[in-house]
Order: C-alpha cells, then sequence, then structure tokens
C-alpha cells in the first residue's frame, strides 16, 4: 500500500476557528520573515485585528472553508484513479494552517503501517511560501518522530506544466465560454494568489511558473482571446506581486471590456479566495467597473481528467510511468 499526502493550506471551517487559523498562518516564517520574537507577537496582533473582518468574508461563503472536506474528496478520488492504474494507494491530508495538520497525517501513515509515501502538493506552482513551507514542516514533524526510517519518501514539487493539469483548465475555460453572449470577445483574466516582491528577488520561481502555466493554457485552448494574469489576496504594507486583481479589473472597465472571464490558476479546490474574493468581491467591482459579463471557471475539484494527472503524476514518481519521474 502506497501513502499518498497531499498538502493545502486549510481553512476555518467555523467561524471560531478564524482568529486561530489566521495565527497559524501568520506565525508561520515563511509566511512572515522575521525572528519568532517579532514573528509570533504580530502573528497575534493580525490574528485579532483582522479577525473580526475575515469572520465576515466567511460568513458570506456558509460560515467556514470547505477546503478540508473538498481536499478529501479529492484524496478519495485519487485513490480510486491509481486503483485503476494498479496501484494500491491511501491518500492523507496534510493542512500547513488549519486541521489536519502535517503530522496528525504523518501519525496516520504510521500507524496504517505505510512504508512508502509520495507527497503531492495541491498547488501546481512551487512556492517557499506554500510547498516550501509545507515540506519544511514535514521535514520537522518526520525528525521530532526520528526520521521516520521505515517510511520512504518521494516528492513532486512542482507541476505547473503538467499536461493533465494544463488541459484540465483548458476544459474549465471552454465549459465557461458559451454562457457569454459573444464568447469570440471574451477576456481571460487569469487570477493567481500573490506573494511577497522579496520572495521573487531571493529566486522564488512562483511568477515564472505561473507565467508559464498561463502560456500553455492559452497554447492549448488555440483561441485568439485577449487575456492578462493578475494577483490577489494580498496582506500587509509589503509589496507584492503585481498587478493585483482588483487593479485589473478597473483597467479592464476604463478600456471598454464588458465580458470577462476569471480564471483561479493557482487554485485547484475552491475557498475564501474563489468563493468570497472572486465571486463576491470582484464580481461587485467588475459591476461598478461597468463590465456586464463577469464570470469565473469552476475550481478543478473532482474534475476527472484532473485526478486522473494526478495519479499520472503519483505513478511516474513512483516510476512506474512510461515518462520516468515526475
Amino acid at each position: 500500500m502506497i501513502g499518498v499526502l497531499l498538502f493545502n493550506l486549510g481553512g476555518p471551517e467555523r467561524l471560531e476557528d478564524v482568529r486561530p487559523f489566521l495565527y497559524n498562518l501568520f506565525a508561520d516564517r515563511e509566511i512572515i520573515n522575521l525572528p519568532a520574537v517579532f514573528r509570533i507577537p504580530l502573528a497575534a496582533f493580525i490574528a485579532v485585528t483582522r479577525g473580526p473582518k475575515s469572520r465576515g468574508y466567511y460568513a458570506k461563503i456558509g460560515g467556514g472553508s470547505p477546503l478540508r472536506r473538498d481536499t478529501e474528496a479529492q484524496g478519495r478520488a485519487l485513490e480510486q484513479a491509481l486503483a485503476a492504474r494498479g496501484i494500491p494507494a491511501r491518500a492523507y491530508v496534510g493542512m500547513r494552517a488549519w486541521n489536519p495538520f502535517i503530522d496528525e497525517a504523518v501519525d496516520a501513515m504510521r500507524r496504517d503501517g505505510i512504508r512508502e509515501a509520495v507527497v503531492l502538493p495541491l498547488y501546481p506552482h512551487f512556492s517557499v511560501s506554500t510547498t516550501g513551507s509545507s515540506t519544511k514542516e514535514l521535514y520537522r514533524v518526520v525528525t521530532k518522530r526520528g526520521g521516520v526510517r521505515d517510511m520512504r519518501r518521494r516528492y513532486i514539487t512542482r507541476w505547473f506544466d503538467d499536461p493533465g493539469y494544463i488541459d484540465a483548465v483548458a476544459r474549465r475555460i471552454e465549459e465557461k465560454l458559451p454562457e457569454f453572449p459573444d464568447p469570440d470577445n471574451v477576456h481571460l483574466l487569469f487570477t493567481a494568489h500573490s506573494i511577497p516582491l522579496s520572495y521573487i528577488e531571493r529566486g522564488d520561481p512562483y511568477q515564472r511558473h505561473t507565467e508559464r502555466t498561463v502560456e500553455l493554457v492559452r497554447e492549448r485552448l488555440g483561441r485568439p482571446l485577449e487575456h492578462s494574469l493578475a494577483y490577489q489576496s494580498k496582506v500587509g504594507p509589503v509589496k507584492w506581486l503585481a498587478p493585483s486583481t482588483e487593479s485589473q479589473i478597473r483597467a479592464l472597465g476604463e478600456r471598454g471590456e464588458s465580458q470577462v472571464l476569471a480564471i483561479p490558476i493557482s487554485f485547484v479546490s475552491d475557498h475564501i479566495e474563489t468563493l468570497y474574493e472572486i465571486d463576491i468581491l470582484y464580481r461587485d467591482l467588475a459591476a461598478e467597473a461597468g463590465i456586464t459579463q463577469f464570470r469565473r471557471t469552476e475550481a478543478l475539484g473532482l474534475d476527472p481528467g484532473f485526478i486522473d494527472s494526478l495519479a499520472a503524476l503519483v505513478e511516474r514518481r513512483l516510476g512506474r510511468g512510461r515518462n520516468g519521474d515526475a
């Protein structure tokens, strides 16, 4: 039996979870790169001051994030896809900032007698703030448990250019275009989670990976539609990747664009960034900017082709696929 450890960020499932979730998020050194003596009090301050506003956002999407249940559903679907490839596997979810945490996943794998595991982050594009942070936490947990010498681990660190992933994103776009009055004149607004600009300046490949994904999706579509790439979910006063999605929506409105399709390129399931930021905040902003037709592609979620692409990544990483390691 192979273990597949799925990394994701996590999200508060109840309104009372919001403050501790925010604390966990901002206490991560890969998110706020300061010594602990400064970072921990700052994380507590952010959790207290930002908590009420964030609770309001989560209240508008049903009172909590669906990320855990959606990721667990992806894990079950992945088990079935691997079984179809002749690989008996069990998926485990390890979140960075909320339950189930990475240490819980590791302990569950040990209890189940897993001797070989593939680590699969549900972040297509590598960043030290996402895949890097989760991987460091896994190293810490494994070290604390004596190295878990009886469990061989293989890592997939990025899959921004995986053909199955590219095809799945392109399919989501093709599914949505017919909903517009004039499908041949829709502006494709790719929106990715932003990260501090300082990370990019220190060599983080996230922006380069994201831009390449957009390029490949457009090639796969084969449609001469105008497009732009913007970044959302900025937090704090430091410089983040630009342009922001908000500013790009305003610019498109000023340019006279009336049809915009938002494509959450760095998200493979729904959470606060899609359900609140795009579906509520950005939709309202688009209306104010004069964009009368604003829609978003569905999250990849349980799309069969997407799940099969994840299974292919695992298979290749195990050395059982035709193309070698992922």
